[in-house]
């Protein structure tokens, strides 16, 4: 059994299709499926039962599955650590990071590690608030940055920039001319939000309890994940939402949407760590990019 081989095998047990595991591996297909059949001779075991043109994994390649996760992420921790002995910043950095952070923040910064450091490979994937933090936790994610704080208590939190939350409507929305807004006629339009999870959505929801706004009275029409989606859908006009100022200063300055200050103190975003987990150098040089 190779590390090859578990690595195929767990594409294929995540996909439940050897055509996307392959896909994803870069590899043929009959590759794929050669790789599956052989390890299931050598042990002297089914992994996978065919059914028609599915395939589903068994009882045995159910358990076989989280080992070969546990085995392979101990190697790449072991890799990790071994690249940490060379002189160079080098090896793989899993920064997990929440929409708004990661789309009108974190980029220059981690283009800034990256020119530093060009035998740095960076891993970035981009979740709501929730996501994120539990990736960070169960070690899915070397670093973690989101909108605000988080509930996890044992991760280290610390706050490395603020951002603001307007209201935003379209140039028709009959919200469009005031100055402001009075929390008490929420309940009179209609709303596209972000999804439950969301920095921006916990953020709008402790912004509406705190003005005496039951999230319930309000008619919210969309739960959307992606500031854009709800961008474009406020500037119908059909519709208001809260969203960040980062996200919405480009379709601000062209006039599409209309933006209303709210009675809500900034957000933080916060860098996320695991205090039990060991810091690359790395990690701990993007934590000095991003304290600067």
């Amino acid at each position: 059994m190779t590390f090859e081989q578990l690595r195929i095998f767990l594409a294929v047990a995540e996909r439940l299709h050897v055509t996307q595991a392959a896909s994803h591996l870069n590899l043929t297909q009959s590759a794929v499926s050669a790789s599956i059949a052989q390890l299931e001779s050598q042990h002297g075991v089914r992994l996978f039962d065919r059914i028609g043109r599915r395939i589903e994994l068994t009882e045995a390649g159910r358990l076989f599955a989280g080992e070969a996760r546990s085995l392979l992420e101990r190697v790449a921790e072991t890799r990790r650590r071994l690249d940490e002995l060379g002189e160079e910043v080098r090896g793989q950095l899993r920064i997990h990071a929440s929409q708004t952070v990661a789309s009108y923040w974190l980029a220059p910064r981690l283009l800034e590690l990256r020119t530093r450091h060009p035998a740095l490979e960076i891993a970035l994937t981009v979740a709501n608030t929730a996501l994120v933090s539990s990736a960070v936790a169960e070690g899915a994610a070397d670093i973690g940055f989101v909108e605000g704080a988080v509930r996890q208590n044992d991760l280290m939190q610390r706050v490395v920039a603020r951002d603001e939350l307007l209201l935003v409507v379209g140039r028709d929305h009959p919200w469009a001319s005031r100055s402001v807004v009075d929390p008490a006629d929420y309940a009179s339009q209609p709303w596209v939000l972000r999804e439950p999870g969301s920095g921006t959505r916990a953020e709008f929801e402790a912004h509406a309890a705190s003005a005496g706004v039951a999230m319930q009275s309000l008619r919210i029409l969309l739960e959307l994940p992606s500031n854009e989606a709800v961008l474009s859908a406020v500037a119908t006009g059909l519709a208001a939402s809260v969203l960040s100022r980062r996200a919405v200063a480009s379709a601000l300055a062209a006039g599409e949407v209309r933006s209303v200050p709210i009675d809500h103190p900034a957000r933080p975003f916060t860098v996320l760590t695991h205090p039990e987990r060991h810091r690359t150098r790395a990690v701990e040089t993007l934590l000095t990019i991003v304290a600067a």
